[in-house]
């Protein structure tokens, strides 16, 4: 029993202060996110995709035109396939998870059976469609047998025919990704090379609308949990948050990397995100907020190309330039594995402190201190002297002009250069 008079517990809140603080420097003495590497690609990994079924199974792309498939609890390759000729530009598993597809530089798209072939029998694929120009994209519709590649123009494809049932262009010349909406499953986003963003939908003729922004977004992914929220990686170190119904301004404008942003991914929550990022580091941000809550980096690893985050919400996968994929903790201090009642009350308990003290300046200095590989320290250090001489000059030129003729512009809006519709 527990007496909760505040007059009996005159020192609470500085015990409650004392432990917040030891379960912050044990969080940070507990951090050890990497997990194993899967090494076995013979060339750089270009791009990864997560079984719709099964956790434990992922299946990598490389730029030899090999695929992979790998088993997660036990590390290691089950089956790997001589795909394509040239790169594997993008990879995804079929809905209901007996097969999934791939496109390359050959300028086909194959059609796989997801498990390994008998003793003896040959591995073709099902299908095999040849395109008239390069994909560099592909995604799969979430309950349809339809599938939507990107390269010169947006295709839509029905699996039965050899030919796009519906191809979309808007005056552009090629595009690097496309994604379906898992939620409003008809809607698609791409990202183009002439900077723009463009949405579809699957049910309409033309494309709805395009925000054009003032530097290339490499590739988007959509927030599984809230259908109208889409995050894009872009040249310009940033990611932007967008709602689809107001594409004049980001909702958020996320900064960290020093570094092109190369991939994102949500996680099933649709809280966080991962980015991976050509400065050769992984970060995590929460998805409303402008600054990363956790940052991956090894020695060995290079520029990151693709990431993803598990469907259970624990890990994240991450493939890089040099042949390896590396397997995260998404909570880098948490203990795998079962926990006892005791144990999982004090972590809870734990949290909370931590939450509750979380504004304290020491408490806070512990928490938000990450170690980063020199590059990317001094890079950071030096970007934020540019910013910082920038505003510096804009606010010296404001206060010699006349009043109100140059105008304060907000980071969100400084990056769109116009919405098309």
């Amino acid at each position: 029993p527990r007496n909760y008079d505040p007059t009996l517990h005159p020192f609470e809140v500085s015990r409650e202060y004392t432990r917040a603080l030891n379960a912050t420097k044990l969080e940070r003495v507990f951090a050890k996110p990497f997990l194993a590497s899967l090494d076995g690609h013979r060339d750089g990994v270009n791009c990864m995709a997560k079984h719709s079924r099964s956790l434990s199974t992922l299946l990598s792309g490389s730029c030899d035109g090999e695929v992979k498939l790998w088993n997660l609890t036990k590390h290691d390759c089950v089956r790997t396939l001589q795909a394509h000729e040239g790169f594997v530009r993008g990879i995804v598993v079929r809905y209901c998870g007996t097969s999934f597809f791939t496109v390359g530089d050959d300028k086909t798209i194959k059609q796989w059976k997801m498990e390994t072939p008998g003793y003896g029998e040959e591995e073709e694929p099902l299908n095999t469609i040849l395109g008239k120009t390069v994909f560099t994209g592909l995604d799969h519709h979430q309950k349809e047998a339809v599938f939507a590649t990107c390269g010169q123009q947006v295709d839509i494809w029905d699996e039965q025919r050899s030919s796009p049932i519906r191809s979309f262009t808007w005056g552009v010349d090629s595009f690097s990704s496309i994604r379906f909406n898992p939620v409003e499953t008809e809607l698609l986003a791409s990202c183009a090379s002439d900077r723009s963003i463009v949405l579809y939908d699957m049910r309409e003729s033309a494309p709805l609308k395009k925000v054009i922004m003032t530097m290339r977004s490499n590739t988007l992914c959509w927030n599984p949990m809230e259908a109208y929220y889409f995050t894009c990686s872009n040249e310009d170190y940033n990611l932007y948050t967008y709602d689809m119904r107001y594409l004049d301004r980001p909702i958020t404008v996320h900064m960290d990397h020093v570094s092109a942003v190369l991939d994102v991914d949500y996680s099933p929550t649709g809280k966080e995100f991962v980015s991976a990022s050509f400065d050769k580091t992984i970060r995590i941000f929460p998805k409303d907020g402008g600054h990363s809550r956790e940052v991956y980096h090894t020695k060995r690893m290079q520029h990151v190309i693709c990431v993803k985050w598990s469907a259970d919400n624990k890990y994240i996968l991450s493939g890089s330039d040099e042949m390896n994929i590396r397997l995260w903790k998404a909570n880098a201090a948490e203990k795998l594995g079962v926990l006892a009642p005791r144990e999982r009350e004090a972590t809870n308990y734990n949290q909370k402190l931590k939450e509750k003290f979380q504004h304290h300046p020491q408490i806070r200095r512990i928490a938000h201190h990450r170690h980063l590989p020199k590059t990317v320290y001094h890079q950071s250090k030096e970007l934020r002297i540019m910013k910082e001489a920038r505003r510096r000059k804009e606010r010296n030129v404001r206060k010699h002009s006349r009043p109100g003729s140059v105008p304060v512009v907000s980071e969100k809006e400084k990056h769109v250069v116009t919405v098309v519709k």
